[in-house]
């Protein structure tokens, strides 16, 4: 797959997320997608994937079979899990026995008839990561994926993502957690100032700094001991003050 000499704005007369965009993305291969945030990654993606069309330039070779799970997983729907997956399943012309393997895999097959609007941040997350990866497909693209997720599926997702790579699956990660680190042969893109480069070696050793923000959240007293044991549950640092 190949990107040639790529460009996109949002609307007209807007100023160019990514411009004179050209690369490849060989079969068989992990590519991380770096960057500040707002920098274009995250659009990147989403033109790799097909969800959004190049304002000018072509991309070529895209594969057939299309997997992607974006950073956020649009939880707003009127479905329980099982029934958004298996619906998935079927306008992909999928086994729907996949989506009780891969609700097992990532360890929410105890979720399957709970409701999307109702799941905590990592529990959609996994969801997200499960239409992703049913399907074998022949691209793979991940935004952030392991952000919210549980310690377990954590560790497990890049021996998971090594596999897809290993049978020829093309694969662009976004990764601020910094867990494929340790994967080897990672290629890896830097986007900047609308450009898109391609980090060597030595680039590759620069520590990243991890982005933190605090939130407030404010929750009714008899329920804050349940919120709170959920957000720890997805991996979140949870402070409570004094009383």
């Amino acid at each position: 797959m190949r990107l040639e000499n790529v460009a996109f704005r949002y609307r007209r007369r807007d100023p160019w997320v990514l411009r004179d965009v050209s690369l490849s993305l060989p079969p068989g291969r992990v590519t991380e997608v770096t960057g500040q945030n707002g920098a274009g990654k995250s659009t990147l993606l989403r033109l790799v994937a097909g969800l959004r069309s190049p304002r000018e330039g072509l991309i070529r070779g895209r594969p057939t079979r299309v997997g992607y799970a974006p950073e956020r997983f649009p939880v707003d729907q009127p479905f329980t899990v099982n029934s958004y997956l298996t619906h998935m399943a079927a306008i992909r012309g999928i086994p729907t026995g996949g989506v009780r393997t891969w609700a097992e895999r990532l360890g929410f097959e105890h979720l399957l008839d709970v409701r999307l609007p109702e799941l905590s941040k990592g529990s959609a997350q996994k969801v997200g990561l499960a239409q992703a990866l049913f399907g074998e497909p022949e691209l793979l693209i991940l935004d952030e994926p392991f952000a919210g997720l549980d310690a377990a599926t954590r560790e497990a997702l890049p021996t998971l993502i090594a596999g897809f790579a290993a049978d020829g699956t093309t694969i662009v990660v976004s990764d601020h957690q910094r867990c494929i680190e340790a994967l080897p042969d990672v290629d890896r893109l830097r986007v900047a100032n609308a450009a898109v480069t391609r980090l060597d070696a030595e680039e590759d050793q620069t520590p990243r700094p991890v982005e933190w923000t605090v939130l407030e959240v404010v929750v009714r007293e008899d329920e804050a001991d349940t919120v709170e044991t959920k957000l720890r549950a997805d991996g979140y640092d949870v402070r409570r003050p004094e009383r």
